[in-house]
């Protein structure tokens, strides 16, 4: 009788990312190693920052917005998704706030804010958004 093998083979399991969003679920912001990175579901201003992006030089899709430890807050233009991998939300209840690294994340009424410990941020809502 032959011997048998047993071949384990492990898969990595990524953890799931770290995430923040609104109330109504419109709002979402997940923080990778570099970055948060914030997507809107509906906007009345989404159909214009597409167009904008897609417009030459970058001809690229609009994937929401980017705020790193360290520099401003963007509008984020990209051929494809920014975040891969799972993500474990945390529903911010409006007045409430939510910390990770140097991000710092206030969900209101009028929309999400998010900071940096450099004093750089976004603010997202429905009918505006604020880089700074």
């Amino acid at each position: 009788m032959k011997g048998l093998a047993v071949v384990l083979v492990g898969f990595a399991v990524a953890a799931p990312l770290p995430g923040v969003r609104t109330p109504s679920h419109n709002i979402t912001c997940a923080a990778t190693s570099v970055a948060l990175h914030c997507d809107i579901a509906q906007s009345s201003y989404r159909a214009r920052l597409q167009a904008r992006c897609s417009a030459p030089p970058t001809s690229l899709d609009w994937h929401g917005f980017e705020l790193t430890p360290s520099g401003k807050g963007a509008i984020t233009c990209s051929g494809g998704v920014l975040v891969m991998g799972p993500v474990r939300y945390v529903t911010l209840a409006y007045g409430h706030v939510w910390r990770h690294g140097s991000f710092t994340c206030t969900s209101r009424m009028a929309g999400l804010t998010c900071t940096t410990r450099a004093g750089h941020g976004l603010f997202l809502s429905r009918a505006s958004y604020r880089v700074w």
